[in-house]
């Protein structure tokens, strides 16, 4: 709201309603009176209030109900009650609903004011919060996914296409990079999004409870299996269903599932009557399927299934550009969630987040943000609010990756070669005469080296 505030006073004592009037018209602002609920609730239904001033017992029914039927009307109402000292009890309770303050009879001319202001405050933090989620929303995200740079767009793009499909698609991407939140996105995009999105835990189970879990299962299947029992497949009828870490399923499992796919049928544990599934699959891996698939660990008809559409999520190390973007929107989340006054992030904190590599990626970040703000007594969050890895200037940008499956010498070494000439690159805004400078070769050998790696970041 932009002007002077706006007050509504609801009390049934024409000489409380005169004197608090009074009182805030002269800080400049608007103030509107009502005696009873029902020309309270009318008046607030009919314009917008910065604050309400609410007394407890009023002559048509109880404050308390008044409060209800506002915030049901407007969530984010401002709401002081005013109470008398015999009625704290009742003002509590109305806190524990949604109050913001209350302020006992006879008050302080002093505590009103303060109590407005605190509370015009918070509203327009509220307000703002929104505002701001809303505008990054827009311009840089896709639901809850946040990012501008051009790996990001590229996401965007593939999820809004892939969206409407009923293809089944692999998410690509190392822990932490936000893979269930782009296969939620998918759902949200496709014609299921009405329908259920249930997410599968593979790594997190054996195979025998994971099938149970995934099928279901009829009495007497095994030991325990005392009666019939619905699995995930039929619980996300008609929406789809995310297999987190696909890659660490059984081959027994996978055959399962591949059967599932192709014929949109499959089999309760135990049971020998075939049940129809209508289930879109999105699936998700933080390792080298096809290298999987070479080593046969995983089938390849499979693979070919659930790749029919790949959506690849690039590590935060490689789109640095969206770290300032990601901080200042966690920073709003959790300073919103923590009822908290949080105006922004120093510059040498910026500094700090940006120089850090984020080997927990999007997760990692999101979690020193979260932790910043809880100890941020407010205002700005400062340097030593910051975990101790990112003050160390812990980087991991050049540190090998060996991957639990191992990986040949040569790609190790061309990782690592990679990786180091990408951190040279982005501490130098993609010069590559100063990247060469700061590796000590000189710059056509850098370019040969960019070549031969297919290094394509600016």
């Amino acid at each position: 709201m932009s002007g002077p505030l706006r007050i509504l006073v609801v009390d049934d004592e024409e000489v409380i309603r005169d004197v608090l009037e009074s009182l805030l018209e002269r800080e400049g602002w608007t103030v509107s009176t009502a005696e009873d609920a029902a020309e309270a609730l009318e008046l607030f239904e009919s314009e917008p209030y910065d604050v309400v001033l609410l007394d407890l017992m009023l002559p048509d029914r109880p404050g308390l109900e008044v409060l209800r039927d506002m915030r049901r009307h407007d969530p984010d109402a401002v709401i002081v009650i005013v109470t008398a000292y015999s009625s704290i009890e009742g003002a509590i309770q109305a806190m524990r609903e949604g109050a913001f303050h209350y302020i006992p009879k006879p008050f302080q001319n002093q505590e009103v004011l303060l109590t407005v202001r605190k509370g015009a405050e918070a509203r327009r933090l509220t307000e703002e919060n929104r505002r701001l989620k809303q505008e990054l929303s827009r311009q840089y995200g896709l639901g809850r996914i946040v990012g501008k740079s051009e790996p990001m767009r590229k996401v965007f793009d593939l999820v809004r296409l892939a969206g409407p499909s009923r293809s089944t698609i692999l998410v690509e991407g190392e822990s932490g990079t936000g893979k269930e939140l782009v296969a939620r996105a998918i759902h949200t995009h496709s014609p299921r999004s009405g329908a259920p999105f249930v997410t599968v835990n593979s790594g997190s189970m054996p195979t025998d409870l994971l099938e149970s879990n995934l099928f279901g299962h009829v009495r007497g299947a095994f030991t325990g299996a005392v009666a019939n029992k619905k699995g995930l497949f039929e619980a996300a009828e008609g929406g789809s269903i995310f297999f987190d870490e696909i890659g660490t399923i059984s081959l027994e499992t996978q055959a399962k599932l591949l059967r599932l796919i192709q014929e949109k049928e499959f089999l309760r544990v135990g049971s020998v009557e075939t049940q129809k599934a209508d289930v879109r699959i999105i699936a998700a891996t933080n390792v080298d399927l096809k290298k999987m698939v070479a080593e046969g660990r995983f089938r390849d008809d499979l693979y070919y299934r659930l790749c029919v559409i790949t959506i690849p999520i690039p590590p935060l190390r490689e789109r640095q550009e969206d770290i300032p973007l990601l901080a200042e929107h966690f920073m709003h989340l959790y300073a919103s969630e923590n009822n908290k006054t949080i105006t922004g992030i120093a510059p040498e904190a910026m500094r700090a987040l940006l120089d850090h590599d984020w080997p927990g990626n999007v997760r990692e970040l999101e979690n020193a943000i979260e932790r910043a703000v809880v100890l941020c007594p407010g205002g700005v969050i400062g340097l030593p609010l910051l975990p101790d890895n990112v003050l160390s200037g812990e980087r991991h940008d050049v540190t090998v990756r060996l991957p639990e499956n191992g990986s040949t010498y040569k790609e190790l070494v061309e990782d690592y070669e990679r990786r180091l000439v990408r951190t040279a690159l982005r501490r130098t805004g993609g010069v590559q005469k100063r990247a060469a400078d700061l590796l000590r070769v000189k710059p056509t050998t850098l370019h040969e080296i960019i070549k031969r790696l297919d290094i394509r970041e600016p």
